[in-house]
């Protein structure tokens, strides 16, 4: 079973304006109670909180933010494009040298590299591509590859906290309520070392209420 709670943050992710997080995370008797009574903060076991909220990835305050890239690494449109021109040259400077280095064929879809987050309020990217929406072909394995690859990265680098964007949703044409589940699917379930709190960031109004809908929804 899961569990939903509301809770109301205020500047903790760079927002001026206060905004409203879903929180996921597994429902646990007991333990779910322990877990609100030290500082607020949500935890359940080894499982790693669960929050939505809407807003511009690249302005959150995270230790590592996840970039839907192409397999180029080279940078593109999209959440890729803003990360590249916000983050600046450090980004771009170490995708080449993985590219010259390991892929020069570009990163497979559904495996993740880091690199530096430069400009960005973060201290890594993690890039990892998403796979094109398929009506005739089941592609949701790869697109949850590419969840856990990014967690089990960001959770080696030694990050406590990271910020999802809403992967293939975008020009790759995956229905927004189904990258939900696929998203949820994997977050809900990581079991971490060092990462307590996963962000799913939803660009737009319309984007973050279906996101809530079907996190509502989920048992």
């Amino acid at each position: 079973m899961g569990c939903f709670g509301r809770v109301v943050a205020r500047r903790r992710l760079g927002f001026d304006a206060a905004l409203t997080a879903w929180v996921l995370g597994k429902k646990s008797g007991a333990g779910r109670w322990a877990g609100w009574q030290i500082g607020g903060r949500l935890e359940w076991e080894a499982s790693v909180r669960v929050e939505l909220v809407e807003g511009d990835i690249t302005g959150q305050r995270v230790d590592a933010i996840v970039n839907a890239a192409n397999s180029s690494l080279l940078g593109g449109g999209g959440v890729d494009g803003a990360i590249h021109r916000k983050g600046g040259p450090e980004i771009l400077a170490e995708t080449r040298a993985l590219r010259a280095a390991k892929y020069g064929r570009g990163l497979p879809v559904g495996q993740a590299v880091s690199t530096t987050a430069g400009r960005l309020p973060a201290r890594w990217v993690v890039h990892t591509v998403g796979p094109v929406f398929s009506a005739t072909e089941d592609r949701s394995g790869l697109l949850r590859s590419c969840y856990d690859n990014a967690l089990r990265v960001a959770d080696g680098l030694g990050a406590e906290t990271v910020a999802f964007p809403l992967i293939s949703a975008g020009i790759y044409r995956w229905p927004v309520d189904d990258a939900v589940r696929q998203a949820l699917s994997v977050l809900r379930s990581f079991e971490a070392v060092r990462l307590h709190t996963a962000y799913l960031v939803l660009f737009g109004s319309e984007t973050a209420a279906v996101a809530r809908a079907v996190a509502d929804a989920l048992p």
